[in-house]
């Protein structure tokens, strides 16, 4: 590959939002319109070199930069090719569709057109590949990507508070009580002092004094406990999908009668 497009081998490439991706390897031209399509950068990654798309890339002559519309993250995750071997039309299309690339406009018209049928190699050489055009078109649709993440939708507070009420408590009590026994004295020299006129006798009474003291008892050990539930949530979105109509196929052909 001579001309202008020898300049882009070596060059670094960028994404559109100015994050370096490697260097470029290769250029890849389309069989049929002889278009630059596809380069080959090396990431520096383990593995074999990532095809990235031309289409819409841009390169300022005299500078070794080449900046691309496709993320650099898109470039990670795209399909790796085995330097060795060439593009099949297989995975040209999977590479269309991870890139949401129309093959129509996958063109790197910046740097005009080469004879047609030929493929630049890995190794560098040129070949006659135009026994496997690829005729086909590649229907996209969209799906929707629905995932989960955690955020905070509120707290729980566990506060500890005094309160007052009034307790009852009934406790077993004794008091004394005076109560007049007689006896009849039958034996007169047996009844002891019996002197004639005023006597006292006292007696002191007892009872039980209810005395009250207060103190905190540990009675329960309380704490927060979070439940994790698994439920069920809907997500509805409307997706866009590609129809195929054709024109000049007889409808019935190929059909068989039962």
């Amino acid at each position: 590959m001579t001309g202008l497009l020898d300049e882009i081998i070596g060059n670094s490439v960028y994404d559109h939002d100015g994050e370096k991706i490697g260097k470029v390897k290769q250029i890849y031209l389309d069989n049929n319109s002889g278009t630059p399509t596809w380069v080959a950068v090396s990431t520096g990654m383990l593995g074999d070199d990532s095809l990235v798309p031309l289409a819409g890339a841009q390169h300022r002559e005299g500078t070794d930069t080449l900046q691309v519309q496709v993320e650099k993250k898109a470039v990670k995750s795209a399909p790796h090719i085995d330097p060795e071997r060439e593009i099949s039309a297989e995975t040209e299309r999977e590479l269309f569709a991870h890139y949401h690339i129309d093959p129509s406009r996958a063109g790197w018209d910046a740097y005009g057109r080469y004879p047609a049928g030929q493929q630049n190699r890995p190794d560098g050489r040129n070949r006659d590949d135009s026994r496997n055009r690829d005729d086909s078109i590649v229907r996209s649709e969209e799906r929707l990507d629905v995932g989960t993440e955690r955020e905070e939708v509120g707290t729980a507070l566990l506060r500890k508070y005094v309160v007052t009420e009034n307790q009852s408590v009934t406790v077993p009590t004794t008091h004394e009580e005076v109560r007049v026994e007689r006896e009849p004295i039958t034996d007169p020299s047996r009844a002891g002092n019996a002197d004639f006129g005023e006597q006292e006798r006292e007696v002191t009474l007892h009872e039980d004094r209810l005395t009250v003291n207060k103190e905190a008892v540990p009675v329960e050990r309380v704490r927060l406990a979070v439940d994790e539930v698994e439920d069920q949530q809907t997500v509805s979105d409307s997706v866009r999908k590609e129809r195929i109509d054709t024109e000049g196929i007889e409808q019935d052909r190929g059909k068989h009668r039962q």
